[in-house]
């Protein structure tokens, strides 16, 4: 099979590629302050919201990794994308509203908030780990892999570093501004780029009657018996909801765009319909790895299956342009973790210990991390090709850090009695099992039999959650400005309830949720 690109291809790539960087320069030009920076003044409506959300979300690593893992183990690596709409769904009428009214710059200043600074140190640190190990590096690695095929005389440690560098120059300049309209573009492109790859893939092979003849019922069954070894059934609630909720509750790397949102109105139907655009990944990221079962029986590269289709289904102009997808994926998931961790380290740290900084110092140092945090992912991405699956290393490295991360927020937001005596007790048992989790991976499971990982990731939950509880029974809860601030109510619903009267149905969120959940489950009734 032939890897070469056509001069049209090439040109459609190269003209995005100016496009994107032109697009950063220009929104750089117009900070003012570090609000601006980190969170584009504030400004930020749905459309330009949701887009962002999913662009930022469905990066190349995805899309690699949901093809791979579609071919090898089903439909039911979409219990993770329509778990995170339910999630989105619980983040919109409780998490945002209490982000936005406390006007926090990061998703662990709120710990602060509700705890004290060393909590919100710590979510900050794992957050950052996370960015980088998992959002950043992976997506590099993913990417490398599909260009290194079209120009396999460069090492894929070059092709990490240039595209590395074209991510950090608009990142570096235009902050979030940048980061937010170019993936708004890169998203239309995506699922233009995802659905026609889609459609080339179902007419080469003929049908769905191809796919029947070679491969289990089974297969196509999104709930999975608890025998499964890919995902049983349970795992959906003790890993799968527990991972989705860190990744759309708490990741700076995600929910960055909803802080800087208009309004909460705006930064709730933003959120949902991200959650409506997720509903689409079944059909045009996981559906291409069915077929590809068809195409390439005995492809033993997993990682390689979504680049192959593209070089060996899509004729010369189409070809570039779901490149360009591909490789607009792999931006806005780049841009969105290095301006994330520039904003982590920046704010929750350097102005910290520097509070008279002034705006355009602060603005400085996130420029600077920037870069710092894309020479330590050019160093890490190509160790991710150790792992078996792509798909593999990105959800186990979120359940071995994540749990903790998850009781804090719960705790926090939910229960009133929980104190930072509580938190810290939260930390240091969570922070202990995820050694242990490290070292037990290191020594290949020979340090004692680990159950499936969303299994683990459940009872990390349970413990880390527990020590907060129980500890902090032993010590004065906190007091009635925290709580009445910090903690959900039932009076915060009912005075929402009040806000939303006035609106049409179509405006009101809760009924946008409804008919979210109702598309959600026509396709688990259909594919459950």
């Amino acid at each position: 099979m032939s890897f070469n690109l056509s001069t049209l291809d090439s040109s459609i790539i190269v003209f995005y590629l100016i496009f994107v960087i032109l697009v950063g320069l220009y929104f750089g030009r117009k900070h003012k302050d570090a609000e601006d920076y980190f969170l584009a003044g504030r400004s930020l409506t749905w459309p330009l919201i949701g887009f962002s959300l999913f662009a930022s979300n469905m990066s190349s690593n995805s899309l690699v990794g949901l093809a791979g893992a579609g071919y090898k183990d089903g439909f039911s690596v979409y219990s993770y994308e329509w778990m995170a709409v339910v999630i989105l769904i619980v983040f919109s009428i409780f998490f945002l509203p209490f982000y936005l009214k406390n006007k926090i710059f990061t998703i662990p200043q709120y710990l602060e908030n509700r705890f004290s600074y060393p909590v919100r140190a710590y979510a900050s640190i794992i957050a950052i780990i996370l960015n980088v190990l998992v959002d950043i590096a992976a997506t590099l690695y993913a990417g490398g892999l599909v260009i290194n095929l079209i120009f396999p005389a460069f090492s894929l440690q070059f092709i990490i570093v240039g595209l590395a560098i074209i991510a950090g120059l608009y990142t570096v300049s235009g902050g979030l501004s940048s980061v937010v309209y170019t993936d708004a573009i890169q998203a239309v492109i995506l699922i233009i780029g995802s659905s026609l790859i889609t459609i080339f893939a179902y007419n080469q092979i003929g049908g769905w009657d191809a796919v029947y003849a070679i491969t289990e019922p089974s297969h196509f069954e999104i709930i999975k018996p608890v025998s499964d070894e890919a995902l049983p059934w349970p795992g959906l609630f003790t890993g799968v909801l527990l991972i989705g909720f860190y990744f759309w509750g708490t990741n700076q790397y995600i929910t960055q765009r909803t802080l800087a949102a208009k309004s909460v109105r705006q930064g709730q139907w933003g959120s949902l319909f991200a959650g409506f655009l997720k509903l689409s990944i079944l059909f045009i990221m996981i559906f291409p790895g069915a077929f590809a079962r068809v195409l390439y029986p005995d492809i033993e590269n997993l990682d390689m299956i979504y680049p192959t289709m593209l070089f060996d289904l899509l004729p010369t102009g189409v070809l570039g342009f779901v490149l360009a997808g591909l490789i607009a994926a792999m931006m806005s998931s780049l841009d969105s973790g290095l301006n994330s961790v520039s904003t982590l380290v920046t704010m929750d740290f350097y102005k910290k210990f520097k509070p008279n900084a002034s705006p355009e110092k602060l603005m400085g140092i996130g420029r600077i991390i920037t870069v710092c945090i894309m020479i330590i992912a050019i160093f890490w991405a190509p160790k991710i090709g150790s792992f078996p699956k792509l798909w593999d290393y990105l959800q186990q490295t979120l359940a071995w850090f994540s749990p903790p991360v998850v009781a804090l927020f719960i705790g926090g937001l939910f229960f009133k009695h929980t104190n930072k005596q509580g938190a810290y007790a939260c930390i240091m048992s969570g922070l202990l099992i995820t050694i242990l989790l490290i070292s037990n991976e290191i020594f290949d499971g020979n340090i004692f039999n680990m159950p499936h990982f969303l299994y683990v990731a459940g009872l990390h939950f349970a413990v880390s959650f527990a020590m907060m509880i129980i500890v902090s029974s032993f010590y004065q809860k906190p007091s009635d400005e925290t709580i009445n601030t910090m903690v959900w109510q039932p009076a915060v619903y009912h005075a929402e309830t009040q806000s939303l009267i006035d609106l049409p149905w179509y405006k009101n969120y809760r009924y946008q949720s409804v008919l979210l959940v109702f598309f959600l489950m026509l396709i688990l009734f259909y594919y459950g």
